[in-house]
């Protein structure tokens, strides 16, 4: 239990009510959270104003209400403190809350529209091997050292963020490795957290639903290294057209990472196959189970953070290379009859490109390349045909079919798609609603060495459809039919 004086500091108040010296035992921004002694945060959010639940966290035993906007109706009992940013307020309260947990492991952010995922598995998995304990928030799953914490957004809320930085810390965790999302960014879930350093991968078309323009976007990610101390370490992918402009204006130092260009860090692919790729990294020859040019990106920023880390470069190298990518992350398996099916994430204009660009460098004669791609409800629209063009150019056969169509009808997303698909590849394209059954037509299709990719899920085990969450995982639909098949 603390005192409320004791947990507000460095926050922007406006006006205060009440007594500062009440004791605060939870902190909460959801009213359903609410018990006695908490501190209730209200949050404009963007779906939910929790100014509207003010009165119902009263009733559920709040003592304090911090908002943006004074309440009609005041309560003699209530502290009341007014602020010019709730969100952010809330992310400062809950540092103080806890502790500033953040300042007690190095933490280290990565940002991008692809590859964020990837590169924080491999860093946690990286200093786990090297002997360290380690703690890992991602898109996938959350971990405190060895213990799985559920994961429900690429970055959680600051509340949850903290206790979980928290935790830990109480687990003697001594590095943190998270993913930051532009969302987190803009709706300050990262307010008052220290960052050791921050890495930059990429940035392309993606969540202009919520960002509305690309410049937008590229301002969320930007302002993640703005707020940087002059401590912290900023390493940027040279060989991406906003690296540089991620990296202007911070206070931290610049690094930067590349394949194509003059860098403090670089690699270069010499050979890539399907069972992995042999690098030049840092001038030292190292092999490696993924795949790809941009997996090559990946490990060569997780062996950079791993070096401004303090860590020797042997060490790093040689755990590095034994390391496998994340789940539904280029995630191939072969079937009896020769047929590799890839599983991978990829959502975006971008990230499509790349894994079938792989793709097509790995092919070593004239096996089909077969794309199974949906795109998902309640998003970005204007992405949808741009996928289906994408996946036309560098696939023999491609299947539209349903992600999560969400609210949507999945037959009205598979039209947007359908208006990417230029004349001359009709007869290449089939829609199938049915995720599932589209798997299995395109296994149907499959000869002894063809290439099955299944995009867009990766890791996800459910389809969202109308509201309702239906247990769906592509590697245990593709695994099951091909085995059928086999019989």
């Amino acid at each position: 239990m603390k005192l409320l004086k004791d947990i507000i500091y460095g926050v922007n108040m406006l006006e205060l009510k009440g007594s500062t010296n009440i004791a605060i035992e939870y902190l909460a921004y959801d009213s359903r959270k609410v018990g006695k002694f908490t501190l209730f945060v209200a949050v404009k959010g963007t779906q939910v104003d929790g100014h509207d639940y003010i009165d119902a966290a009263i009733s559920s035993g709040a003592v304090c209400i911090l908002c943006q906007q004074m309440p009609k109706k005041i309560h003699e009992e209530i502290t009341y403190v007014l602020v010019d940013d709730a969100a952010k307020a809330l992310g400062l309260i809950a540092s103080n809350f806890y502790n500033s947990p953040s300042d007690k492991l190095k933490l280290v952010g990565v940002t991008g529209t692809n590859g964020k995922t990837t590169s924080v598995t491999l860093l946690y998995n990286l200093f786990r091997l090297m002997g360290y304990k380690v703690g890992l928030i991602s898109t996938v799953v959350n971990k405190v050292h060895n213990e799985l914490v559920p994961s429900t957004h690429t970055t959680p809320s600051s509340l949850e963020l903290n206790e979980l930085l928290d935790r830990m810390v109480q687990k003697g965790c001594q590095f943190a490795f998270m993913e930051v999302s532009s969302h987190a960014v803009d709706q300050q879930r990262i307010a008052g957290v220290n960052f050791e350093g921050a890495v930059f991968t990429n940035i392309t078309r993606d969540h202009l639903d919520y960002h509305q323009t690309f410049d937008n976007y590229i301002a969320a990610k930007k302002s993640f290294f703005d707020q940087l101390g002059s401590n912290s370490f900023a390493l940027f992918n040279v060989d991406q057209k906003h690296g540089e402009t991620m990296v202007l204006n911070t206070s931290a130092k610049v690094f930067s990472y590349g394949m194509n260009s003059v860098c403090d860090y670089k690699v270069k692919i010499l050979e890539n196959r399907f069972d992995g790729m042999t690098l030049d990294l840092d001038n030292t020859e190292v092999h490696t189970k993924l795949i790809g040019d941009f997996n090559a990106y990946n490990l060569l920023a997780a062996y950079a953070v791993g070096r401004l880390l303090s860590q020797e470069k042997i060490d790093v190298l040689t755990t590095l290379s034994g390391l496998s990518a994340p789940e539904g992350r280029f995630q191939h398996v072969a079937s009896e009859s020769k047929i590799t099916s890839i599983i991978d994430y990829a959502h975006t204009p971008d990230a499509l490109q790349n894994v079938l660009k792989t793709i097509q460098k790995i092919r070593v004669g004239n096996e089909m390349v077969i794309t199974i791609v949906g795109c998902g409800g309640d998003r970005d629209k204007g992405k949808r045909s741009m996928m289906a063009e994408i996946a036309c150019e560098l696939s023999d056969q491609v299947i539209f079919t349903s992600d999560n169509p969400r609210s949507e009808n999945p037959e009205d997303i598979i039209r947007d798609m359908e208006k990417g698909v230029r004349s001359e590849d009709l007869k290449k394209t089939l829609s199938i609603v049915n995720r599932k059954e589209a798997i299995k037509t395109a296994c149907s299709m499959a000869h002894s060495g063809d290439i099955l990719l299944i995009a867009g899920k990766g890791h996800e085990k459910y389809q969202e459809i109308k509201g309702e969450i239906i247990p769906f995982d592509d590697l245990e639909v593709v695994i099951e039919t091909l085995k059928i098949m086999n019989k």
